[in-house]
């Protein structure tokens, strides 16, 4: 078992003592804990390699006995011959529990639930009738469906980048072709295929359903494999140090010319330790830290150094944001991945669409249609008896002029890539039939925290060394296996590094340019050391001082609790469903953000947030306005808005809250917010986790909690 160590430790400390705090303060089961040696004012504790680094997140400037403790981890590294399961053997496990747990939740949802509730869901759309389709991105066929009878598109989780399957209702299972969303909006679905949609006679309403990623998967899987098995290689060093079984070394750092002269001090510094590491460097952005920014300036002085960068991320929409960041400063960058998956507005960067424009390929083009005019003569029935073997011969002057054509786009496939020194995909959509043997400098890991950790060793097999940008303070991957999330499947590869190697590897961002400083404050001090500084741009901005808003305490407050305890606002749960709402807590949320709207702010300007998804179905149906957006915490990570109202739906006599026990999503929701931060609940529950209380005495510290009961009888 791998060591955690600790100190220093109060004198005469019994180990019994401190089992008990580990569990007490790691929130782990004692059974994780092995043999504990103290020595001095130093302690040695045996833990389960699966819960170590958040052990060390957890215990890590913890108090015991009126001591701060200081808390790292030590990997052991495995006996070579031994039997027993190794790091990339466990991903593999977790990998498979996962992959068959989410087609087991499709499949679930796909034939228990009734069509219509699985669309509410947002999981499928439903009678669906196609309308045009054409070719289009890199010779792929797009198909545009519609609902029938000229319904508006009901909300829906099946965004742009989403693998899809059309099917035909008459059909059952897994029947019909995949494809990718690649435009939505409320009056069609647009899907990428990669190939014709098939079509009976007489038009079908179509249903588009969630399909897993099979692909990704065996990506992932097979990254494992090499990644366990390197030898010899730089692969091999560098997953020495991802172990933690060989220290991460760095150069002696040297002054760097800031190409972005907005940088501030603490970005300037993490952008040094990015190009001074030889392995593996950590870029923590709080909220509103200007992460991105930061990522963008390592990339562009990467570049300067001559050197060749590849910038991952587990989401689509990461990768596009830094790619138009990178573009904006006139950098030459390649998105690969599906066309589909790509914003409609970077897509002239993508592989696909470059390689269609390069003379190779035009060219290829025309051999592939005199080909396909060879094959169809060679194939024609004629009176008089062609000459011996010529049929033979056309087919096979065909197939030379495709084999032509392939070797023509392969050149300028190789071409392009060579040409531009930055590679911009998904983590598990980097594809080994385009980017060959090819390898980089530097590799960027964006969002790293969202991600779980095989699909990071993807593009790691690539990479001379790598940055991971992220928060491990905000939302980790979500895992549907409850046994793969047991057994650590959870735990990202920079949160287990931060656990691993804390401030060595790491740097953190600590001036923020999005939230007045109340609304900051909280945040910062739970989760950031108290270290978050707001600009002078926005530490004191309200709404009061948008245009066309008129100054009143209202729009002069940043911060608002509304405390419904006592009021009878119960929580209920979702009629044929597992989700909880809560109708009373939402008519408040109703009357804020109508009084939100009726001072002058626009509804692109304000959103509404709840953790439970029957709450935000609830709330969509109450609140239909145009550009307002309803949705759950997971869907507004990396997001921001003027106003944001927060429903936190959990209001019961037993103090039971639920999943927001994990107060990273709380972190996440309460610093969306720039201007003004609403939220309500009941703090009779919610008071039930010392995290609210400390939140509830935030606000009251602000003077800004309110009882429902004073409210004044129809007003908020």
């Amino acid at each position: 078992m791998p060591l955690l160590h600790l100190e220093p430790i109060p004198r005469d400390l019994a180990r019994a003592d401190l089992l008990r705090w580990i569990c007490q303060f790691g929130g782990v089961d004692g059974k994780l804990v092995g043999r504990i040696e103290i020595a001095g004012r130093a302690a040695a504790v045996e833990v389960a390699a699966t819960h170590l680094a958040r052990l060390v997140h957890s215990l890590d400037g913890a108090e015991l006995k009126g001591r701060r403790i200081r808390a790292w981890a030590e990997q052991n590294k495995p006996v070579e011959g031994s039997e027993e399961e190794d790091h990339f053997q466990r991903l593999a496990r977790l990998l498979e529990l996962e992959s068959v747990a989410e087609a087991e939740q499709i499949r679930l949802r796909r034939e228990r639930l009734p069509a219509e509730q699985a669309e509410r869901s947002g999981d499928c759309l439903l009678d669906l009738v196609v309308t045009e389709e054409f070719a289009g991105l890199g010779g792929r066929s797009l198909v545009t469906l519609v609902k029938s009878r000229n319904r508006p598109m009901p909300w829906t989780r099946l965004g742009v980048g989403t693998p899809v399957l059309i099917v035909n209702p008459k059909d059952r299972g897994d029947n019909g072709q995949r494809g990718v969303v690649c435009e939505k909006n409320e009056q069609f679905v647009r899907v990428a295929l990669n190939e014709p949609l098939e079509q009976e006679a007489g038009g079908v309403l179509f249903r588009l359903d969630l399909a897993p990623d099979e692909a990704a998967r065996l990506r992932q899987r097979a990254a494992l494999d090499r990644a366990r098995n390197a030898k010899g290689d730089r692969l091999e060093e560098l997953r020495e140090v991802l172990l933690g079984w060989k220290a991460p070394t760095f150069d002696d750092e040297v002054p760097i010319d800031v190409l972005d002269p907005e940088l501030n001090p603490s970005q300037v510094e993490a952008v040094r330790l990015a190009l001074a590491a030889q392995d593996v460097a950590i870029l923590h952005g709080p909220p509103g830290t200007g992460k991105t920014t930061t990522v963008v300036e390592v990339v562009r002085q990467a570049v300067r150094r001559g050197e060749r960068v590849l910038v991952c991320a587990p989401s689509n929409t990461a990768v596009d944001n830094i790619l138009e960041r990178l573009l904006f400063w006139n950098e030459s960058a390649v998105r690969i991945g599906h066309p589909a998956r790509v914003s409609p507005a970077l897509r002239e960067h993508t592989l696909d669409l470059m390689v269609e424009g390069h003379p190779d390929v035009k060219l290829a083009r025309r051999y592939q249609k005199e080909a396909q005019a060879l094959f169809r003569q060679a194939s024609k029935f004629t009176r008089g008896k062609p000459p011996p073997g010529f049929k033979a011969e056309l087919r096979e002057g065909a197939r030379a002029m495709l084999d032509e054509a392939k070797r023509l786009e392969a050149r300028a496939v190789e071409r392009i890539l060579d040409e531009t020194p930055i590679v911009c995909g998904t983590t598990t959509g980097l594809d080994s039939e385009v980017l060959g043997r090819r390898y980089f400098d530097l590799l960027v890991l964006d969002e790293a925290c969202q991600s779980t950790e095989p699909g990071n060793w993807i593009p790691l097999l690539r990479a001379n060394k790598v940055v991971l940008a992220g928060d491990h303070c905000q939302l980790p991957p979500t895992i549907l296996s409850r046994e793969a999330l047991a057994d650590g499947f959870g735990v990202s590869l920079l949160e287990r590094l931060v656990g691993l190697y804390g401030q060595q590897v790491t740097r953190r961002l600590t001036v923020q340019y999005r939230m007045h400083h109340d609304v900051m404050a909280f945040s910062s001090r739970e989760f950031y050391d108290d270290e978050l500084v707001a600009d002078e741009s926005v530490v004191g901005h309200t709404l009061a001082d948008l245009p066309g808003i008129e100054r009143t305490p209202f729009t002069e407050t940043p911060v608002e609790f509304i405390d419904t305890a006592g009021a009878g606002y119960d929580e209920e749960l979702e009629p044929d469903g597992d989700s909880k709402l809560n109708p009373q807590e939402a008519s408040l949320v109703v009357a804020r953000v109508q009084q939100l709207l009726q001072i002058g702010l626009a509804p692109t300007q304000i959103a509404v947030i709840a953790p439970y998804s029957a709450q935000v179905r609830h709330l969509r149906d109450r609140l239909r306005v145009t550009g307002l957006e309803v949705a759950s915490v997971d869907g507004w990570q990396g997001r921001e808005a003027e106003a944001v109202v927060i429903s936190m739906v959990r209001s019961n006599a037993q103090g039971e809250i639920g999943f927001l026990g994990d107060v990273r999503r709380m972190n996440v929701a309460l610093t969306r917010a720039r201007r003004k931060l609403i939220v309500i609940g009941d703090s009779a529950t919610l008071a039930a986790l010392p995290f609210y209380q400390r939140m509830l005495e935030h606000f009251e510290a602000l003077e800004a909690y309110r009882s429902v009961w004073e409210l004044d009888e129809g007003q908020p």
